[in-house]
């Protein structure tokens, strides 16, 4: 039994190195660098020993780190907005988010542009539903109807944002205004939203 849990504590060693090594590569040179080749060069272990552990390749690597990413977002948001309390969770939830973006550009582009992870559908992972959840929850208040389907509009504010901004689209001198429009936006009282909405 000793022989058989040292052997499952190995693999699984090896299984976060190759990810940690990947998601370092990436984000130090981005993910066109990241090959199965210079991957098994650098944690010195063969081609075959890393397709063990990921037969799929790149693609599965590249998916393994953006399941990490999620796990990692929903843990700040969470952090952010329970340190924050009530009064200025959208505000802690949405610089919370803009700061992982921005801090993890590669995790955040295998998160949303390279990974095929399956989002709002019942086979989605878990730390994918997780950061949803804590969205959802955070913007339920201000929702002027599905709590859902806010939490889903809110997102993607914040993650237009993000993506803009690592794009280089949007200047990087007005990003404490565009946050603070933001937050205004998604955390106003379900009245001022109802009443935005009636002709």
């Amino acid at each position: 039994m000793a022989v058989k849990e040292r052997r499952e504590r190995e693999r699984a060693d090896r299984h976060r190195r190759i990810v940690a090594v990947a998601r370092e590569l990436a984000e130090d040179q981005g993910w066109d660098a990241v090959t199965t080749r210079r991957l098994a060069d650098r944690i010195e272990y063969s081609q075959p020993v890393l397709y063990g552990h990921f037969p799929g390749g790149k693609d599965e690597i590249v998916g393994a780190v953006a399941l990490e990413g999620f796990a990692e977002l929903a843990a700040a948001l969470r952090t952010a907005v329970d340190a924050a309390g009530p009064d200025d969770a959208v505000g802690a939830l949405a610089s919370a988010y803009l700061a992982f973006a921005a801090e993890h550009p590669e995790v955040y582009r295998a998160m949303f542009d390279l990974a095929a992870l399956p989002f709002g559908r019942d086979d989605t992972p878990a730390p994918l539903r997780e950061g949803f959840t804590v969205v959802r929850d955070v913007l339920a208040p201000a929702a002027p109807g599905d709590p859902g389907h806010y939490a889903e509009v809110g997102w993607a504010t914040l993650h237009g944002l993000a993506t803009l901004a690592r794009a280089g689209r949007l200047p990087p001198e007005g990003a404490a205004e565009r946050l603070a429009l933001a937050v205004g936006l998604l955390g106003q009282d379900t009245a001022t939203v109802r009443d935005r909405q009636t002709p």
